[in-house]
């Protein structure tokens, strides 16, 4: 449970990290939540697949499904 609760945290900060790194406009709890389903996504969806530990990587792969699912919405929304 503790792992999750971190995952979370490094998701929100991915989130705000991936807003601004692909320049997209969105309120604080939109980027957070973006953040933290790219988390679960990439981190725990990657993590099981490629089974690699460390934070640093954790955090990698919560920036890059931030980043799909931004980019996913950005092409629905046209």
């Amino acid at each position: 449970m503790p792992g999750l609760i971190v995952l979370v945290v490094i998701g929100a900060a991915a989130g705000l990290l991936a807003t601004r790194l692909m320049r997209v406009n969105v309120d604080l709890p939109s980027a957070i939540g973006i953040g933290v389903l790219g988390a679960l996504v990439g981190g725990l969806g990657l993590r099981m697949v490629l089974t690699v530990g460390g934070w640093a990587v954790t955090f990698a792969l919560a920036l890059l499904g931030a980043m799909a699912l931004i980019w996913v919405w950005q092409h629905l929304r046209r």
